[in-house]
């Protein structure tokens, strides 16, 4: 044999296209080529190749070999070609099974001493190869768990090259090598704190409520210590489980971002990244390895993003995108990555540097410029798109446990689940199922279109421009939500106020 082929993965995002790795053995000057548009860190997979097969008793030939990554036009990037490469390389001088090769997709870094390290993308990598038919791979010893995530696939976790190659028929020398361990430990998946936990807030919780139930963006607006951050915090805890799609797809990204992953969560996630973060931290970014940021590690969750004041202004009009398309595209010399970014997107923000503007009792030292600069960084355009707004002011008195007037966690989930179950009753025609992401010219135009006297309020703040076309369509949509909680049919009058309401709460 002097043409042997195999398979590897070639990550974009959170896809992956199978990449045919093909070498060639010649009677020439011995040499080890590597085409097919590598990067840096790919292009240096022949020395850990060669060095890899030495030390495990399995020496490449000394002639020439030709190591192609097909198609070539495709990017290639890290160093999780390496088993492929080294297995297709060995191949070409006989002795393993060419049919086993052909089924199988190689993934994994290779150590100079033959043994097999964790790289981090091996769940989607998987799921890749999963979607293009392929039922065998090939993964370092430590990442078998996390391959194991995708059902309907054979994993063979391996700790050296000499494993691998007597998985595919060749009698390769029995190395005691112990596994390379992963650099993170698996966290196991933390449950959502108690709703009840939060006293004194009752309009805030069931703003909370109506937000899960619809799928809303909100901000919340208030001084330090009146538990804006405690009420964010609570709203993974009442949205329904992640589906099987939606759980693949967070714990794709876990692994994209180097987590170590070894069980599917169901419970939605929760981004909080700190107000110092840069923009490149929140949308993603690398300059040769595309990472995803906190808002696409947040999707099928939430985002976080307390004091939102403090951040740059920059910074938070890169949402505006996300929030419009549900996903994010990253453009980089040469490659592109797109990320799933389908998040709920939580604001809190002191209505001043100092939090005591406008609060009973507070002293607010701000001066009116400072006051302006700081609300000012949460642009118009990015407000627009927030669809629930509402102020709170510090708890003054605790209820005794007679007159406590508290929600709990699963009483909460149980209503956002039976709201959202309605609503994608009524949508099941539809490509939506939550009321965020209805189309506006659908709720103004399509077949369950209010009536014109219901609409008269927001035809009237759209007229006087208390409205955008914008906030006219998030408003309706907060409306349906408020009658699927209620369980009406259809909003009514009071839902169209309670919603404008809403919309207009916070007002700067």
């Amino acid at each position: 044999m002097t043409i042997a082929r195999t398979w590897g993965v070639a990550l974009s995002g959170i896809d992956g296209s199978l990449v045919e790795v093909e070498a060639d053995l010649s009677s020439q000057l011995p040499e080890f080529r590597l085409i097919g548009l590598p990067d840096k860190a790919l292009g240096e997979a022949q020395l850990r190749v060669r060095n890899a097969t030495a030390n495990c008793g399995m020496p490449l030939p000394a002639r020439r070999l030709t190591v192609n990554l097909s198609p070539a036009s495709l990017p290639k990037h890290g160093s999780g070609f390496d088993v492929a490469i080294a297995v297709a390389a060995l191949a070409t001088a006989g002795g393993f099974d060419a049919a086993s090769l052909a089924e199988t997709v190689h993934l994994g870094e290779l150590g100079l001493d033959g043994r097999l390290r964790p790289v981090p993308g091996i769940l989607p990598a998987v799921l890749a190869a999963a979607r293009a038919g392929i039922r065998r791979v090939v993964v370092p010893h430590a990442n078998t768990d996390e391959a194991r995530l995708i059902e309907g696939i054979r994993v063979l976790g391996a700790v050296s090259l000499a494993d691998v190659a007597r998985a595919h028929g060749v009698d390769a020398p029995d190395l005691d090598l112990s596994p390379v361990p992963r650099s993170s430990v698996a966290a196991a998946p933390a449950r959502p704190p108690e709703l009840a936990e939060v006293v004194g807030q009752r309009e805030a919780v069931e703003a909370l409520v109506v937000a899960a139930a619809g799928g809303h963006h909100l901000l919340m607006s208030g001084p330090p210590g009146a538990g804006k951050t405690m009420i964010a915090e609570r709203l993974p805890g009442i949205l329904p489980p992640l589906d099987d799609a939606a759980a693949l797809d967070a714990a794709a990204l876990r692994s994209l971002s180097g987590e170590a992953v070894d069980v599917l969560s169901r419970v939605p996630p929760l981004e909080a990244p700190h107000h110092s973060a840069s923009m490149a931290a929140l949308v993603g970014g690398g300059s040769k390895l595309i990472r995803p940021g906190a808002i696409a590690r947040a999707s099928g969750g939430v985002l976080f993003l307390d004091e939102a004041g403090e951040y740059p202004a920059s910074v938070l009009d890169a949402l505006r995108l996300p929030l419009e398309k549900g996903e994010i595209t990253i453009h980089r010399s040469g490659i592109s990555a797109t990320f799933p970014a389908r998040f709920q997107l939580v604001l809190a923000t002191n209505p001043c540097p100092c939090g005591n503007h406008g609060v009973p009792g507070g002293s607010c030292t701000c001066p009116p410029q400072a006051i302006r600069r700081y609300v000012g960084r949460l642009s118009g355009p990015l407000l627009d798109r927030v669809d629930i707004r509402f102020g709170l002011l510090r708890v003054s008195r605790v209820p005794g446990l007679a007159e406590s007037e508290t929600v709990s966690t699963s009483a909460a989930r149980e209503r956002v689940a039976e709201a959202r179950d309605r609503a994608a009753r009524r949508l099941r025609e539809t490509p939506w199922r939550v009321n965020a992401h209805i189309s506006g010219s659908w709720l103004r135009q399509g077949p369950l279109a209010l009536a014109v006297d219901l609409r008269r309020p927001l035809d009237a703040a759209l007229q006087r421009g208390a409205l955008t076309l914008r906030g006219y369509d998030r408003t309706l949509r907060v409306a349906w939500s408020i009658a699927d909680l209620a369980g009406r049919d259809r909003p009514s009058s009071e839902d169209i106020g309670r919603a404008l309401f809403l919309r207009k709460g916070v007002t700067a």
